[in-house]
């Protein structure tokens, strides 16, 4: 089993609801310090083994694959997860732009919020991205076809006549 099989399966572990806020509190804890880190040297790719990464973060091995699980589509190169072993080569090449974008997706506001953001996007950058964000979340309809309009089949009825019936 792999090591994101193994992140996955004990994060889809039955657990009574207190257990489970506390094991995800204790996770959002160490993604944030992680998210910290990262943020806070955004030039510096981090390279090196899952092991290797794993212990530089503070980590176990299975949980930091699920915290690959959670950057991962924000990285340059994404992971292939299902594969990830303890001597996969691992780099946190990271498209900052995409990482805030997701992260409001994800309604982060832990992460998106945190003030280690404001030397690598300005507040403008933010702001765009947002924007960019809340408008891929509006639904636009199409125009309706009124009851008296013509058909949009052509046969040159009316509406309501026609298709409407």
């Amino acid at each position: 089993m792999s090591l994101y099989q193994q992140w996955r399966a004990l994060a889809d572990e039955e657990r009574t609801q207190a257990e489970a806020d506390k094991f995800w509190q204790a996770y959002f804890e160490r993604e944030t310090e992680n998210y910290k880190k990262i943020l806070g040297d955004p030039a510096h790719v981090y390279e090196g083994s899952l092991q290797e990464l794993a212990a530089a973060f503070s980590m176990e091995e299975t949980t930091f694959a699920g915290f690959l699980d959670g950057i991962n589509t924000s990285l340059k190169q994404e992971l292939k997860l299902e594969t990830l072993e303890s001597e996969s080569a691992v780099s946190l090449d990271i498209d900052f732009e995409k990482l805030y974008y997701n992260m409001l997706n994800a309604k982060a506001d832990w992460l998106y919020e945190l003030p280690e953001w404001e030397p690598i996007l300005t507040v403008e950058q933010r702001r765009e991205i947002t924007k960019k964000f809340r408008l891929s979340k509006v639904y636009v309809s199409e125009t309706k076809v009124g009851r008296n309009d013509p058909c949009p089949c052509g046969s040159g009825k009316k509406y309501k006549n026609c298709c409407g019936k």
